[in-house]
């Protein structure tokens, strides 16, 4: 599994691609070569429910609010579902 904390979706998607299905941009030496790791954000509500709330609330909450956290969690499901892992 990859856990993510990127700060937009552009940057979450190339990760997370590059990862599951393989690099996208095929510049890199993962080029055609799909892992199909899970690739979660850790604002996802799978694994922020997994993390203590003292700890989520003083290390992440405020990335939260300042991120475009739908925005990057829709790329990621769609990453996920397109690779079968969903």
């Amino acid at each position: 599994m990859v856990l993510l904390g990127s700060p937009d979706g552009e940057s979450a998607e190339l990760y997370a691609e590059t990862v599951t299905l393989g690099d996208p941009t095929f510049a890199g030496a993962l080029a055609g070569i799909a892992l199909k790791l899970p690739v979660y954000y850790i604002a996802e509500e799978a694994v922020r429910s997994q993390i203590p709330p003292d700890v989520y609330d003083e290390h992440v909450s405020l990335m939260e609010l300042a991120l475009p956290v739908k925005d990057i969690v829709d790329r990621l499901t769609a990453i996920r579902r397109k690779a079968g892992i969903e």
